[in-house]
């Protein structure tokens, strides 16, 4: 019921805005206090249907339309949706861990480096933001979220997988070295993604310093891109107007996040060895970028915002946050540039609350 009330005040907020109605002069047509129409409009409190029936006429839109869009609008999570992209860092396996420190309450979800969503998926809360600076993997999202672009890449992903092979896989990887690869449709960028994600050695997303993808082929005869029952909840789920899909720098999408809001930090991680994996683009993020980040962390701190942060478990990462809660728990590496690399770590998982 709050989520309805909550869309419902989000109508009538954007009704009268359209309408070019000051809350003062819908409160004088509509004979409601100005006080319960703000507090109506930011769901703050349950109405009548006699006030809802006043507000209506001020506005001139019927009264079913605006419940019936409402309650479409009330979303059942699925309870098991997973990541649709294998991702460096994903965070499949510690999601126990990090939903055992969620905040009790908060309103909306904020995931700067959301990369495969692991966290965000399991989440699955109704008003999140995600962000990531990888534009293909964001463009994937953004597929996956508009209905006719979804039903679209699923037919073109069929395709691939009947043309799968050793040479169409360096076929598709090599597109982003042609001048025409800009005007590639997001669809065809989305498939190219997924497939390459696919087929590619480790499920590595690694590029050189033009920024081509450079990670060679697995060897595999067959392939398959997605998984029909979980990309289809996962369009359920992202398709919510509630859901938005950024390709930003980190602090402007986390510069929207409000007093109330939580917001987690999956950053690249801090390095603990050279061979570790975590050039997820040609920039990189090494120590200047990490300090940067713990001082995001203290300015939302300061703004009343709940933040969690998970990383290595370094000296540098335990400096950089010794003023909050940092518990260590032990992870396994999932994703090396060597086979052999992988191996249980210690990793850190921060809060401010």
């Amino acid at each position: 019921m709050d989520l309805i009330n909550k869309n419902i005040g989000e109508k009538i907020k954007s009704r009268r805005l359209r309408l070019g109605y000051s809350q003062l002069m819908l409160s004088e047509l509509a004979h409601v206090s100005r006080d319960q129409i703000s507090r109506i409009e930011s769901g703050k409190i349950n109405f009548t249907l006699a006030t809802l029936f006043k507000i209506c006429r001020a506005l001139r839109i019927k009264p079913h339309k605006l419940l019936k869009d409402a309650e479409q609008e009330e979303y059942i999570k699925s309870g098991d949706l997973r990541p649709f992209v294998k991702w460096a860092g994903g965070k499949t396996q510690i999601l126990d861990e990090l939903m055992q420190r969620i905040p009790n309450e908060f309103n909306n979800y904020f995931e700067p480096f959301v990369g495969g969503g692991a966290f965000f998926l399991k989440l699955e809360h109704p008003r999140s933001v995600i962000n990531d600076i990888n534009s293909e993997l964001m463009t994937a999202y953004s597929v996956i979220k508009d209905k006719e672009k979804f039903i679209a890449l699923k037919k073109l992903l069929l395709q691939y997988e009947e043309k799968h092979n050793e040479e169409f896989y360096y076929e598709v990887r090599a597109r982003d070295r042609d001048p025409s690869f800009s005007t590639l449709s997001d669809v065809e960028i989305a498939a190219r993604f997924i497939y390459l994600n696919k087929s590619c050695f480790n499920g590595l997303y690694r590029v050189n310093s033009k920024g081509y993808f450079n990670v060679p082929f697995n060897k595999s005869e067959k392939v398959k891109t997605f998984d029909e029952d979980n990309i289809n909840k996962l369009h359920k789920y992202l398709s919510l107007p509630s859901i938005k899909i950024c390709c930003e720098d980190y602090k402007n999408m986390t510069n929207k996040a409000k007093k109330g809001d939580f917001v987690y930090f999956d950053p690249p991680y801090d390095t603990l060895k050279d061979d570790t994996f975590t050039a997820y683009d040609k920039e990189g993020f090494g120590r200047n970028e990490q300090i940067e980040l713990s001082e995001e962390f203290k300015k939302l701190h300061k703004k009343g915002v709940k933040v969690m942060l998970s990383n290595h478990n370094t000296p540098l990462i335990n400096e950089l946050y010794k003023e909050f809660n940092i518990t260590i728990i032990h992870a396994r590496r999932a994703i090396n540039s060597r086979g052999s690399g992988r191996g249980k770590i210690e990793e850190v998982i921060i809060t401010n609350y």
